[in-house]
């Protein structure tokens, strides 16, 4: 069984990636670290079979909508099964420009993940062998869970916010 010490990892990360490994935190005890669309594959790839680490489970694939910054993230989720690590990895993406290379010939996992992502979020992922909708109807224009759209109906007056406390 292999051990993997967080920072012996991050200064290897660093070292290898430079300026691409950034923002590095631990929320709860899970290294979390941001990186660039155009190192994400290098760097998954890195972790993936470099035998010191061996992550080659994808646990998730997620996305992330952050309207007062125009921006969307995908999260990825990492375990190395044998040294029982995970590691979480953001990717930060304009709203305008919303791709991604994906990861499915790294991951197959990443497939349904990726393709989830899209139909809620409306990520591209470059290159995914069959990216459309899995969950939603297929002639869906909006991506449910961009955050859009207001929570409850303007017009409503068979409201009155007073008894909810506001």
């Amino acid at each position: 069984m292999i051990q993997i010490d967080k920072d012996s990892l991050l200064t290897d990360l660093q070292e290898k990636f430079g300026s691409a490994v950034q923002n590095v935190v631990e929320p709860y005890g899970l290294l979390t670290f941001t990186t660039t669309k155009e190192q994400l594959l290098p760097i998954l790839t890195y972790l993936n079979e470099n035998d010191n680490y061996r992550f080659r489970f994808l646990t998730d694939v997620c996305g992330v909508h952050y309207p007062d910054n125009k921006q969307l993230a995908v999260i990825y989720h990492l375990h190395s099964l044998e040294s029982n690590f995970r590691l979480r990895l953001k990717v930060f993406l304009p709203e305008s420009n919303p791709h991604i290379p994906t990861v499915c010939k790294l991951y197959k996992s990443a497939n349904w993940q990726e393709r989830e992502t899209y139909d809620f979020f409306g990520i591209i992922f470059d290159g995914h062998p069959n990216l459309k909708r899995i969950l939603n109807v297929d002639d869906m224009v909006a991506f449910p869970m961009r955050k859009e759209y207001p929570l409850e109906d303007p017009n409503r007056i068979d409201k009155n916010d007073s008894y909810f406390g506001r």
